[in-house]
């Protein structure tokens, strides 16, 4: 049989990793977890859209909310477009409701970074297992 592409073990683990940011709970997926990934997509997807939904698009702000904005990137790339559009737009956010959904768009972006890391973890543990046996 011939290499598997998990050979390279410092590839394999940015491929995943890369694959979990890309996608909440794709990491976990490409892991064969499904269960594991369609839960942490759920919780992170919905957590996200009911920050924008209670604050708006302009909740992404890179211009003046950069340390909120770093924490929003780690939901997905996806985000960093949001940011784009929210900010060539006209989406002003005031008040209590701007600053809960900052915080619920913020701690969705944390949790997929934990989710990030796990998976990665979970990688490394595998292919350590695998050369042991």
């Amino acid at each position: 049989m011939g290499p598997s592409w998990k050979d390279n073990h410092a590839l394999y683990l940015i491929v995943v990793g890369a694959v979990a940011w890309l996608v909440p709970g794709g990491g976990h997926f490409l892991l064969t977890e499904r269960k594991r990934a369609a839960i942490m997509f759920a919780f992170v997807v919905l957590t996200f859209l009911v920050g924008l939904y209670i604050g708006s698009i302009g909740v992404i702000d890179p211009v003046n909310a950069k340390p909120w904005y770093a924490a929003q990137v780690m939901n997905s790339p996806l985000v960093i477009l949001l940011g784009r559009v929210a900010a060539s737009g006209n989406y002003p956010v005031y008040g209590r409701a701007g600053e809960i959904g900052q915080i619920y768009t913020s701690v969705a972006g944390l949790l997929n970074l934990l989710c990030v890391v796990n998976a990665i973890y979970v990688a490394h543990q595998r292919t350590v297992e695998e050369t042991k046996a």
